[in-house]
């Protein structure tokens, strides 16, 4: 089981929105995102299972920017089926799940969508790298997805994000990437900018 905070939403008919907090973050992190991306929605905020020098994440890197794979992998499957058991304890729609992440939290949702075709219909990652690269990626036709990027972030490249929208477009993904000029923080400008995306697809 993971760690997490489960809000039902005054709208059973919106997704749920999946929070996923940076690394060091905890399930607290991103709660007042999801006030302001869609306050009606039901909100499944997780904390990650791993800790590095007593912070929290989703997954082990080797080195900054450098993730462990074999732990990625590992830790993929363990959100989903967290995911899937969430769904029927909490009482909600498994197919509706929205996913918010933010740098390890984004990592690790881009990760469920270069894994399964159903993980989440959607999701909003704010400064996400590629998660993994020689894997055959699941048919994602269907799903909408934005990121986030810094154009001067030191930690997500210019060419990390545009290779993440390009490996999500072909594996049939809508995808929109904005970017701020920022760094690896997230600014206020960004969220709205996620909030007016989400409210195309998911009103």
């Amino acid at each position: 089981m993971m760690q997490h905070i489960f809000r039902k939403g005054t709208n059973s008919e919106k997704p749920v929105l999946l929070l996923l907090h940076g690394t060091g973050g905890t399930e607290q992190d991103l709660l007042s995102l999801a006030e302001i991306v869609d306050p009606e929605a039901s909100v499944l905020s997780v904390r990650g299972n791993v800790l590095e020098n007593g912070m929290p994440r989703f997954f082990k890197r080797l080195a900054e920017g450098v993730f462990d794979e074999e732990d990625l992998v590992f830790r993929t499957k363990e959100l989903k089926a967290f995911l899937e058991q969430a769904a029927t304890d909490h009482q909600f729609d498994a197919s509706n799940i929205v996913a918010i992440g933010y740098s390890n939290g984004a990592n690790i949702a881009a990760s469920l969508l270069f894994h399964y075709d159903d993980a989440v219909k959607g999701a909003i990652l704010h400064h996400p790298m590629v998660p993994i690269r020689n894997v055959p990626m699941p048919d994602l036709a269907g799903i909408h997805v934005w990121i986030g990027a810094g154009a001067n972030d030191p930690i997500c490249t210019q060419e990390e994000s545009t290779e993440l929208q390009k490996r999500l477009e072909e594996a049939g993904a809508s995808v929109g990437l904005h970017w701020e000029n920022a760094g690896h923080q997230l600014t206020m400008s960004e969220v709205k900018a996620a909030k007016a995306w989400y409210e195309q697809y998911f009103k």
